[in-house]
């Protein structure tokens, strides 16, 4: 089978808005029986173990609920985010389209990471636009000159009030999210201007992104 050609998509997202980079997820397809599936630790625990796997590794539902809470948010539906970007444990870059409608079960999402994986992209039904693709790494070549890049962490040193922090960051300028989308670790901090924690408390990663576009709502004073 030829291998399809992987989207160059050099161009850089321009001017405001927020942009989400979800770093590290769990997005690994194997074939399964007679059909390929995104592995993770539930359904195939035994799978993984056999091939020497700690189960544990595999959460692709943290990347599924961390894209409802961006691509459902008002923000969003307000037009304030341009792009979001999934890097998984492969080193596969993935571009999700702010306009794209995430599948709500798990299991029809997990079938379309299969696909994507398998095509490298998923056009929208009605039209020409890939509302998922697979793009040339690294993901620093498509944040916008002069954007500011923020790390969410809660091991990070430095703990802030989220709602006063937004008030810094630059109104006429692109802001990068870059959060973990894994069931443990760090996020890769060196592209990152700033690595802030929201809350002395350990979050979720789709709790976090909540706090972000919540507090961004209220200053945009987006309903």
């Amino acid at each position: 089978m030829e291998t399809p050609k992987l989207d160059e998509d050099s161009a850089a997202v321009p001017g405001e808005g927020y942009i989400f980079v979800l770093e590290k997820a769990t997005l690994e397809a194997a074939k399964i029986g007679k059909a390929y599936q995104i592995l993770n630790c539930d359904d195939h625990a035994n799978f993984l173990r056999r091939h020497g796997k700690d189960p544990a590794n595999f959460r692709p539902d943290i990347v599924h609920q961390e894209l409802l809470a961006i691509l459902d948010s008002p923000l969003n539906k307000a037009g304030r985010v341009n792009a979001v970007y999934v890097h998984t444990q492969k080193n596969v870059l993935i571009k999700i389209s702010s306009q794209t409608r995430i599948p709500r079960t798990f299991k029809r999402f997990c079938g379309l990471m299969v696909q994507l994986l398998q095509k490298l992209s998923i056009r929208a039904a009605n039209g020409p636009e890939k509302l998922f693709k697979v793009v040339k790494g690294p993901v620093t070549k498509y944040f916008p000159a002069g954007a500011r890049r923020v790390g969410f962490s809660f091991s990070a040193a430095d703990v802030k009030d989220f709602k006063s922090y937004i008030n810094e960051l630059p109104s006429d300028a692109c802001v990068i999210f870059t959060l973990g989308a894994m069931s443990h670790g760090m996020i890769d901090s060196t592209y990152t201007d700033d690595l802030i924690s929201v809350s002395h408390y350990p979050l979720s990663g789709a709790c976090c992104i909540a706090r972000i576009t919540n507090c961004l709502e209220n200053k945009f004073g987006i309903l």
